[in-house]
């Protein structure tokens, strides 16, 4: 890519010292860069919980409250039409889907009491063909491309059931076309409310213990791949009036989050003004965050120089120290190179070859994060794609690679760029914004939830930018919350953003155990 091309939004969201118009109007863009308990249960429960939250099991639960049924004509219809021409439907009608990928209907759903619940879709397929649709709720793949076969006509009608966890109060269950056919036409959802599964049992750290890389995911103590999902903090230069113990235990209690990324800058007056005192701070950050049974990712925040050569010695000695403070623990992941830019795969891999191994000769345990080419866009944002670090791995086990986004400006191409790549080499995405590129602007969260429930899926940890009370849309707190301390819990201080991606976060864990 020229200059002109290159993704500026990523520097100056980063930098949080630039105004807010962009510094380089008509540069153009390369094609485009989800209050409930947690599932936390051990042993055999917790096999059979997480077994229901995924769609797999074959019995319902023991029903408490008689089923409701919600009409797909009363939902919320996207691309898609209400029809009552084929006899057998309930209610007023159904929805038809139109023939496009991504037609969908919404229902809303409120649940008595926190739980699992079985949901009964009633559908007809008069064609041959499957018409495959992704089941959410609350924004969360309950049931990723699930199959809704031929019926044999469009008067005959059939069911099929997922099973999920609701939270108390107000819920949404979406089901979306996954193929360019749409999906099936929809009669209705009926919803039958469950137990509430056992107590929460641990934090994440408790539950999952220590974190490792098995083949493309990340897997917990017990061998099983799992998703965690939290928030980075801005620069710890400009904001650590964001970072006190009540936006902390905000952050693990009402939020829920599984993890904090705790971003050290090098240069933009950061660590190389005073590293002595901002070690201390990151060092001090992780023993917080590890407190409260959150993992922590150690993020060196390398942006500009773009070659991480540039800041290789400053490396080694930032993350021998924080090594040795806080070896033992089983909850840190290391980033080595926040966002590469401007230099070939290949030179960022020597960087990665000669970071690791310092990390390693302390911490012998640690996932390690790998930052890619073009703003760890995997490439993309240099015209490059995902093969060259598939074909040409960094030569280091328990390793995974950085992947960011902006989902307004970072569409399809980068969509599917992360899809490719997950199913090849672990992927983590540690940082992503539901705005565009500069992290500013009107919240596309149509886009993100495609990220969303693709991460979800394929079991892609992430923390989304950023924990702060920044000026620009892409900071979860309003103006002044910081200087204020708090309130920290519930929406109040929230920007739109903040509200949306709490809302993520706060949906149920799968953590299987056993």
């Amino acid at each position: 890519m020229t200059l002109a091309t290159r993704p500026w939004g990523l520097l100056f969201l980063s930098l949080g010292k630039f105004p807010s118009n962009n510094p380089f109007p008509g540069a153009p863009m390369t094609s485009a860069r989800s209050a409930r308990p947690r599932l936390r249960s051990l042993g055999a429960a917790g096999t059979a919980a997480a077994a229901l939250l995924l769609g797999l099991a074959t019995a319902p639960p023991a029903a408490v409250a008689a089923p409701v049924t919600h009409e797909a004509e009363s939902g919320t219809v996207a691309q898609g039409v209400v029809e009552s021409n084929h006899a057998g439907f309930t209610g007023s009608g159904f929805v038809n889907y139109d023939n496009v990928t991504g037609s969908s209907v919404q229902w809303n759903v409120k649940a008595a009491q926190a739980g699992s619940a079985t949901v009964t879709l009633r559908y007809a397929n008069g064609t041959s063909a499957d018409r495959p649709m992704d089941i959410t709720v609350n924004g969360t793949a309950v049931a990723a491309g699930k199959s809704f076969a031929g019926t044999g006509a469009w008067t005959s009608w059939a069911t099929t059931t997922v099973t999920a966890n609701l939270k108390a109060g107000a819920n949404t269950v979406r089901a979306t076309a996954t193929t360019a056919a749409g999906g099936p036409n929809v009669d209705h959802i009926k919803v039958e409310g469950a137990t509430t599964p056992p107590p929460v049992v641990g934090t994440p750290v408790e539950v999952n213990g220590q974190l490792s890389v098995c083949g493309t995911k990340l897997c917990n103590q017990y061998g099983k791949p799992v998703q965690l999902r939290g928030m980075s903090s801005h620069g710890t230069q400009w904001y650590p009036q964001c970072l006190t113990d009540g936006s902390l235990d905000a952050l693990a209690t009402d939020w829920r989050a599984d993890i904090l990324r705790v971003s050290t800058y090098v240069q933009e007056d950061g660590w190389e003004t005073d590293p002595t005192r901002y070690t201390n701070l990151a060092s001090t950050l992780i023993d917080q965050a590890t407190a409260r049974g959150m993992y922590v990712i150690v993020d060196w925040h390398m942006l500009d120089p773009g070659d991480p050569h540039a800041n290789l010695a400053n490396a080694r000695t930032f993350f021998t120290d924080i090594a040795t403070r806080h070896q033992g623990k089983n909850n840190i992941f290391y980033e080595v190179a926040n966002e590469p830019s401007g230099v070939s795969w290949s030179r960022i891999k020597s960087y990665h070859e000669q970071i690791v191994p310092v990390i390693r000769n302390i911490d012998g345990n640690a996932p390690i994060l790998l930052g890619t080419r073009a703003w760890s866009s995997l490439g993309v944002s240099e015209g490059a794609t995902e093969t060259e670090v598939v074909s040409n791995p960094v030569n280091a086990s328990n390793v995974m690679y950085t992947f960011h986004f902006y989902a307004k400006s970072h569409r399809d191409a980068y969509l599917n760029t992360l899809s490719r790549a997950a199913d090849r080499i672990p992927v983590f995405v540690t940082e992503f914004g539901t705005q565009d590129y500069a992290g500013e602007g009107a919240n596309d969260f149509t886009m993100t939830q495609k990220y969303l429930d693709l991460m979800a899926a394929k079991k892609i940890s992430w923390t989304n930018w950023n924990f702060s009370d920044d000026f620009r849309s892409g900071a979860v707190f309003k103006e002044g919350t910081c200087d204020s301390n708090g309130p920290w819990a519930g929406t109040s201080s929230l920007k739109e953003a903040g509200v949306w991606i709490r809302d993520r976060i706060r949906s149920a864990d799968d953590f299987p155990t056993s």
